[in-house]
């Protein structure tokens, strides 16, 4: 099974979240406040340790009174732990209104106003306005002022209290406005604080995800690691051009490549001598390595930019092909103007009856030669005609099928002439599937021309896929001929190297041109076994295969 890379987690903010999240808090704190309130009026009266004042008036309203109290309380908290049939707000200012009918009652059962016991409601409608956000403050304060005025009239009226207090309750009323007002500009400030807190919050967060989805998409490797040489940051770019190793964050460099471990170990910012480029693995892409220092005093640890050398080829290919394309227009304006005036004398002396037989033989020649260098010519001008590629993204093995059939069909190739070979099935390649045919073509056409035996005898085998060892998705094609002498094998990509008289050695050049310009790797691996391997890889990135 092909690993994958590891997928970086998704974050999303909202300042709506946070805030509704910091209400949900302050409203827990309010229900144990309200526990523990409860609890405690509860635990001073009936253990005759409290005030006297507990009750004196009306023990048998204040032990209802009590134990009302906290089975309301401890209800509402069951409301706001199960499934929230309310919402915030209404769950805030359930509790405030049952504080304000549970103390206003309590109150009167002790002495009414007098006991101080109001200052209680206080609390709870501080509270209720900042949680609802000042939703609710006016409402709250009116509705305790009246119940504070309401149980002071009715005390009158049934000569509860030797003296009434309706100064004390206007006092109590005013202050539970003035609460009110003041708790409601604190939940106005606290809501835009929150709001600017949470923009902030959100706005670091989309700035931490951009730049993890810039690094991770980023076609350059990017290794951070600390000043023991510990993983801290790795790209899939870094993982794949390394030939998928089994690290993570926290794992040491040796383990992820011995060759670049042993590249930052030597590696001195002062004399700026640059990194030889090396192969993570023996069928892998060469690589260049950057280094660059962090923290204080470069004592930080270390970033590490992994560089496909195809990418610098890429871009020199395209200088060249700039100046190739200015020399094919000169070379076809000068060369196949006077070409075409030798194959028409060419034709005009074939059609002369006076030409000896034996001379019909330089005829032949002329005719040969005329053909072979337009067809160079040819060649060269597509070549430098070939317009920028346009790199898509497919699945191998089902394009290779339908190309392998095609190919058969058009040279006439016996059944079983090729084979394919792909593994996993699920393989994604990026490259330009046109420029990449012709790519597949030169080279199988090449293993047809260059075979010495019975044509039935021909083989070509097509593996492909990916492995650990690749250090990404590869295409290898593999025949039985003759294979490649070594001493040819440093010139074969060279223009107009060829070892037999009737070619043009342009085949594996373009094919080699084609490559680069699409960031494609193509090398002549030799076989023991005799025959040719031509081997293609792929850039890493962006080709992962489905586990």
């Amino acid at each position: 099974m092909i690993p994958t890379a590891p997928k970086q987690p998704h974050l999303e903010l909202e300042s709506s979240q946070l805030a509704t999240k910091a209400s949900e808090q302050a409203l827990r704190l309010f229900f144990y406040y309200r526990l523990i309130l409860a609890s405690l009026l509860g635990i001073l009266y009936f253990s005759k340790v409290g005030p006297s004042l507990l009750g004196h008036t009306d023990h048998t309203l204040f032990t209802l009174g009590v134990i009302i109290y906290i089975g309301l309380v401890l209800a509402s908290g069951l409301l706001l732990y199960a499934a929230r049939p309310l919402s915030l707000n209404q769950q805030t200012f359930l509790m405030v209104f049952v504080d304000i009918c549970a103390i206003t009652l309590l109150m009167h059962a002790s002495g009414g106003i007098t006991s101080g016991m109001g200052m209680l409601l206080a609390v709870s409608i501080a509270a209720g306005s900042l949680i609802t956000r000042g939703g609710y403050a006016s409402l709250l304060a009116a509705l305790a002022s009246i119940f504070i005025l309401s149980e002071q009239v009715y005390a009158h009226l049934n000569q509860t209290f030797e003296t009434t207090a309706y100064t004390q309750a206007g006092l109590l009323g005013t202050l539970f406005f003035a609460i009110a007002i003041l708790a409601h500009v604190m939940a106005r400030q606290l809501k835009t604080s929150e709001a600017l807190s949470s923009q902030r919050q959100l706005d670091l967060a989309n700035m931490e995800q951009l730049n993890d989805y810039v690094i991770q998409h980023m076609l350059t490797g990017i290794i951070v690691v600390d000043t023991k040489s510990t993983i801290r940051l790795i790209n899939e770019s870094a993982w794949y051009l390394l030939g998928m190793p089994e690290v993570s964050t926290g794992s040491p460099l040796e383990q992820a490549c011995h060759k670049l471990a042993v590249q930052l170990s030597e590696w001195d910012p002062e004399q700026h001598i640059p990194p030889e480029p090396f192969r993570p693995t023996s069928g892998g892409r060469e690589l260049t390595a950057g280094f660059s220092l962090l923290g204080e005093q470069n004592k930080g640890g270390a970033v590490i930019f992994l560089e496909d050398t195809a990418t610098v080829t890429q871009q020199a290919q395209q200088m060249k092909l700039a100046s190739l394309g200015r020399l094919t227009a000169s070379i076809a304006h000068e060369i196949r103007n006077p070409l075409g005036a030798i194959g028409h004398a060419e034709q005009l002396l074939k059609e002369s009856p006076d030409i000896p037989q034996a001379d019909r033989r330089l005829i032949d020649i002329i005719s040969t030669n005329t053909r072979r260098v337009n067809e160079i010519i040819e060649n060269i001008l597509q070549l430098s005609r070939r317009g920028r590629s346009l790199p898509k993204e497919f699945l191998l093995k089902p394009w290779l099928e339908q190309f392998v059939g095609e190919l058969a069909r058009t040279l006439n190739l016996p059944d079983g002439v090729l084979k394919l070979q792909i593994e996993p099935g699920s393989t994604l390649v990026r490259t330009d599937p046109s420029q990449f045919r012709q790519v597949f073509v030169i080279l199988c056409e090449n293993s047809i021309k260059h075979f010495d035996r019975e044509p039935e005898a021909l083989s070509i085998q097509i593996n492909g896929g990916i492995t650990r060892e690749s250090g990404g998705p590869f295409v290898d094609i593999i025949d039985n001929g003759p294979g490649i002498s070594l001493e040819h094998v440093k010139q074969m990509f060279e223009p107009f190297f060829t070892t037999k008289n009737a070619g043009t050695g342009l085949g594996l050049y373009i094919a080699k041109e084609l490559c680069d310009a699409n960031r494609l790797g193509l090398d002549y691996i030799p076989l023991p076994t005799g025959g040719s391997c031509f081997r293609i890889t792929f850039p890493g990135r962006g080709n992962q295969p489905v586990r």
